[in-house]
């Protein structure tokens, strides 16, 4: 939870993503090293303290998609806003969104927190200064904002870490030069902060980097390690997907339009909330070898189970030769079974297509499936008034007042604000 007080592909530009809670605005991300050395995105380089340092942090954020595993939901003050999705790694990559017209008067030496997150079995947290850390001599005059990561947690021996920050401009790209910095530490009792405090002007942030109220920051975490002893990486996803392709053990079946699918009571139950109900509960399907389904296709059936056990969507060449339809047949089912995350998921990509020709498409299905955050998205994308008068005369948009009158009701409020 951010607070206030005195002291790959899935990174490309785009629209503004749907976050899993609407206006969550600060993001952990968690990767392995083995992960990053093995995509070739990170190069070495030896010190003199025989420490690894990050050099191409930049590229692994453009590059990297990122897998959740376990994600905390927090409510936050609205100057920034907390999300984090965690492995067990001694490195973390932490995007961290801060409102920047809501915390530019205040004070030097107030800074806005980031949640604290774990990289290298210890807990950190990023410290954003926007007039400056107070009792830093050069950092005084609020000419420039301050960017620090601090060690939380209480260690016996001093921790080596490096630290990379780095700003988002307004186009989405990430500065590789004016707002950039590493560094390397040896964090101690006496010394749990590294960071910059004159690490950008405020007239270059203004000019730069300032998009729609807010500035974002990328943070790079890497705890190093002598001589480590090299552990490989999870592949439980791996043996999942296999257990699901072999259907061994398996002890239920699905049939969907003739088509016959084999699952595992424990994993299906483990995942969906009404899988649990309908498999391990009093009701009739409990005791049902095979089960049929009805209103639902067998390719969004196939895609949604495969993500039940591997937690990964599908790939633009799954989704077949209609991938919005597609998308939207898998946000369907995710609604039916309570996958809240796959069904974010969907809302994204359909977000990510959205023009003025398919606006309207999924917006009803974003009604649909009480689906509010693409909702939201989609209404805002309509009343823009380079995309209304395009829209309303579309044969969708008549058909989306016939059936979803309440949400035409809101597009003609947002219309009038």
């Amino acid at each position: 939870m951010a607070k206030t007080s005195s002291n790959s592909d899935a990174f490309r530009k785009r629209r503004t993503p749907i976050e899993p809670l609407p206006l969550v605005q600060d993001m952990n991300w968690v990767f392995t090293v083995e992960d990053m050395l093995g995509n070739g995105a990170l190069n070495r380089e030896t010190t003199s303290m025989g420490v690894t340092v990050i050099e191409a942090f930049a590229q692994v954020y453009l590059d990297y998609s990122v897998i959740s595993i376990n994600r905390r939901r927090k409510a936050a003050p609205a100057e920034a806003q907390a999300q984090t999705t965690m492995m067990d790694s001694t490195s973390a990559v932490v995007e961290f969104k801060v409102n920047y017209e809501q915390t530019k008067h205040l004070d030097a030496g107030e800074a806005v927190h980031s949640d604290a997150f774990p990289a290298g079995g210890h807990m950190w947290r990023i410290n954003y200064y926007p007039r400056g850390n107070r009792g830093i001599e050069e950092a005084n005059d609020g000419s420039h904002l301050s960017i620090f990561v601090e060690l939380l947690s209480k260690s016996r021996s001093a921790v080596r870490a490096t630290f990379e920050a780095l700003l988002m401009d307004k186009g989405g790209e990430p500065s590789l030069n004016l707002a950039r910095r590493i560094g390397v530490h040896v964090f101690h009792t006496g010394n749990r902060k590294l960071g910059w405090p004159q690490f950008l002007r405020q007239t270059d942030l203004a000019k730069v980097y300032l998009e729609e109220g807010h500035i974002t920051f990328v943070c790079a975490v890497m705890v190093l390690r002598r001589n480590p002893i090299p552990t490989p990486c999870s592949d439980i996803v791996k043996h999942l997907g296999n257990l699901l392709d072999r259907g061994d053990g398996s002890d239920v079946s699905f049939v969907v339009d003739g088509e016959t699918f084999h699952a595992h009571r424990a994993v299906l139950a483990a995942r969906s909330p009404v899988f649990s109900a309908e498999l391990l509960g009093p009701m009739a399907e409990a005791a049902m070898p095979s089960i049929t389904l009805h209103d639902i296709t067998p390719a969004a059936f196939r895609s949604m189970l495969r993500f039940m056990y591997t937690d990964v969507f599908p790939g633009d060449d799954e989704l077949g030769e209609s991938p919005s339809e597609m998308v939207q047949h898998l946000l369907a089912a995710a609604d039916r079974y309570a996958l809240d995350r796959l069904k974010l998921m969907c809302a994204q990509k359909l977000w990510e297509n959205v023009s003025v020709d398919t606006v309207v498409d999924a917006l009803a299905c974003a009604d649909m499936y009480s689906c509010l955050e693409l909702k939201s998205r989609c209404i805002g994308f309509v009343v823009e008034e380079k995309n209304f008068k395009k829209v309303v005369l579309t044969e969708g948009f008549l058909n989306l007042w016939q059936k979803f009158p309440s949400t035409i009701a809101e597009v003609r409020e947002r219309v009038g604000t």
